[in-house]
């Protein structure tokens, strides 16, 4: 039988990775400040998104909402990450207490005088004291972006949050209006643009009460419910226990939005699951990887930069979900029949039955994981609740929970209101940082500078543009999380790339895709790492094998931008047209980087097998790319072209291997 004792992980923000020595290990009293913080957080946001007035007949200023979340959510950061590796991790330091009374005195203070800062405008003409003020929150956010986000975020943030205060003197293709340094922290912390700009916006008005779903969700048990529904489901076909990895680490994923914390989350059951049918250390460290940065992908929850897309785009987080539904498939798809493949080559068998949760006992006793999503679906997609579904659904769980074999006891409960409270504040941490960065390429005129500057670089070639933005996207998802690196390249490439002719939902969804890709892409595959070390595999190795498989993710954001209907941006025929070719193809290029294609077996070894995988792997990328769109080739033809390719590899494979077996074992 599998384990279902679900282990719960530290929180962790949506694209964080994990490191449990950063979190502090909290006193109960500690724990007891954290979840009380935690809940006054959400008194103030199911007061504001809910219009509730609190009970006086009149909604808080959404500026005072933001101060008072802000304040709650960095004071949260310096009670959960110490100073540094050598801080004490079982006690909150006196200077960090210092801060936290620090940080309640200046954001009451704005809070306060939240009227007077809108109205007076404080982001131009700030009184002395609201300036001085300015300048703690700076350094205050500064800190709590590098505690939350690690060294890369804080010197990125740094760099660029002062460069409205040397615009002017630097070179001609980058500069911008400059100000002093107290002009540029009134406009840093008054204005709606910064610090209160777009991502905590986002934050405290969307991706708040996604976040609470997310760690109810483990708390209750829905991570053992959906690795044992995987187990149950799965577990006895070829290469079951990898096909296991997919389907529970990507809902894993959905709820949760962490790669890395979906790896320690269902790695540890389905790794030595893996290697008992005998997947080798890397490949099972390389399914798991891909499996789980692929959840990030897949609606319903998609992580934080859903949300600040759907801010960014002006459109609701549903066209955001919709148009990721297609490009997730492909992905998934596409891990499915690699592996698929690499257990038929191999010959690799499931688990026995006798071992597996029956189907039935599994449903029975997690049913209501399944209607509470059926529930968050019902009032994003067809009420269009987008605010107050995810807060609706997290009641329910709560109730339904207390009559389940999971009942949450006092204790329990209060561990999970302060894990709520630390994966907030991690994530806000960031994102108020990030802010700062936005703010300071508004003020100075530089987003505008910087696209014009792009698009004259690549001329008339939308491609090259394109490469510019993947590199760039990969390069900074490297030393960023992929929320930060998302909003920064929203106002720098996005704009250009839209400027180009591109859909806009695809320009920002191609800048996002890449940025992911630096989870399983070596030197820096975070997620592989991961599972290598569940694996007690070398990382790069692990890397390597992630990459391989999941390949296919490195050409879907180039496919959805020459043609947007795999975001479902057209009409149905050319929707079903794209999505039928692009899963054919993908299933092509699957059996060419594992060598079997199904109803031919293996492809051959040698030289002659890697040319028979060349024309499949060519053909299949032709079928699985749009025709129409901005590629001035139509459907048929590319179909044509991937067929006859097809064909010669298929014909290469089986006249190189007289005699042998060509059918492939069922599945």
């Amino acid at each position: 039988m599998v384990n279902s004792n679900h282990r719960t992980q530290p929180p962790i923000s949506g694209d964080q990775t994990v490191d449990v020595e950063r979190y502090r290990q909290l006193s109960p009293v500690w724990r007891a400040i954290m979840a009380a913080a935690t809940v006054v957080a959400i008194l103030l946001a199911v007061n504001q998104i809910f219009n509730l007035g609190f009970l006086v007949g009149t909604v808080m200023q959404e500026m005072r909402y933001l101060y008072l979340i802000a304040g709650l959510m960095l004071a949260m950061v310096y009670i959960t990450f110490p100073a540094t590796r050598r801080s004490s991790r079982t006690s909150v330091a006196w200077y960090d207490v210092l801060i936290v009374l620090v940080i309640a005195g200046v954001f009451g203070y704005y809070a306060w005088h939240a009227e007077r800062i809108v109205l007076e405008a404080w982001e131009y003409a700030a009184p002395a004291t609201g300036v001085w003020l300015a300048l703690v929150t700076w350094a205050i956010v500064l800190e709590a972006g590098r505690r939350a986000g690690g060294w890369p975020i804080f010197v990125i943030v740094l760099v660029l949050s002062l460069y409205p205060l040397y615009a002017d003197r630097v070179p001609d293709v980058v500069a911008g209006v400059s100000m002093g340094l107290q002009d540029a922290a009134m406009f840093h912390v008054m204005s709606e643009e910064s610090l209160f700009g777009i991502p905590m916006q986002a934050f405290a008005l969307l991706v708040f009460g996604f976040l609470l779903f997310g760690v109810a969700l483990q708390f209750t048990g829905a991570g053992a419910f959906f690795i044992d529904f995987a187990f149950a489901l799965l577990g006895r076909y070829r290469g079951g226990p990898a096909k296991v990895a997919i389907f529970s680490s990507g809902l894993m994923g959905s709820m949760s939005g962490g790669p890395v914390t979906n790896v320690l989350t269902t790695g540890p059951l389905s790794i030595p699951a893996m290697r008992r049918t005998g997947f080798s250390r890397q490949h099972a460290a390389g399914i798991e990887a891909c499996a789980s940065t692929g959840g990030v992908l897949m609606p319903p929850i998609m992580g934080a930069t859903a949300f600040v897309m759907a801010s960014f785009l002006g459109v609701s987080y549903v066209t955001v979900a919709i148009a990721a539904i297609i490009p997730s498939v492909l992905y998934f798809f596409g891990l499915f029949m690699q592996i698929d493949a690499y257990a038929a080559r191999n010959k690799l068998h499931g688990l026995p039955q006798a071992e597996l949760p029956a189907v039935g006992r599994v449903f029975r006793e997690g049913w209501y994981f399944i209607a509470v999503f059926v529930l968050l679906i019902w009032l994003l997609i067809w009420l269009q609740r987008e605010a107050t579904a995810p807060f609706l659904a997290t009641a329910l769980l709560l109730i339904i929970n207390q009559f389940s074999s999971h009942r949450m006891d006092w204790q329990k409960f209060l561990r999970m209101l302060a894990a709520m409270g630390q994966i907030m504040a991690e994530l806000a941490g960031i994102l108020a940082a990030i802010g700062l960065i936005v703010g300071a390429l508004s003020v100075t005129g530089m987003a505008g500078t910087l696209t014009n500057d792009l698009v004259y670089l690549a001329g008339d070639n939308v491609l090259i543009l394109l490469i510019m933005g993947a590199l760039t996207s990969f390069v900074l998802g490297i030393g960023m999380t992929v929320t930060a690196a998302y909003i920064f390249l929203a106002i720098v490439l996005a704009p250009a790339l839209e400027a180009s002719g591109l859909n806009a939902i695809a320009s920002h969804m191609f800048i996002m895709y890449w940025g992911m890709l630096s989870f399983i892409t070596p030197p820096v595959a975070l997620a592989a790492f991961a599972a290598a070390s569940v694996a007690k595999v070398s990382p790069m190795r692990a890397g390597l094998q992630a990459m391989k498989l999941g390949a296919i993710i490195y050409f879907i954001p180039f496919f959805f931008v020459f043609n947007p209907a795999l975001l479902m941006q057209a009409g149905p025929a050319e929707v079903l047209t794209v999505l039928a070719t692009a899963l054919l193809g993908v299933a092509l290029v699957s059996a060419a980087l594992q060598g079997y294609l199904l109803g031919v077996g293996n492809l051959g070894e040698h030289f002659s097998g890697a040319v028979a995988r060349v024309l499949v792997f060519a053909g299949g990328l032709l079928m699985a790319t749009p025709g129409g769109g901005m590629l001035d080739l139509s459907h048929r033809s590319l179909m044509l072209t991937a067929v006859v390719l097809v064909v010669a590899g298929s014909v290469l494979a089986i006249l190189r291997r007289p005699g042998e077996q060509q059918a492939p074992p069922s599945s």
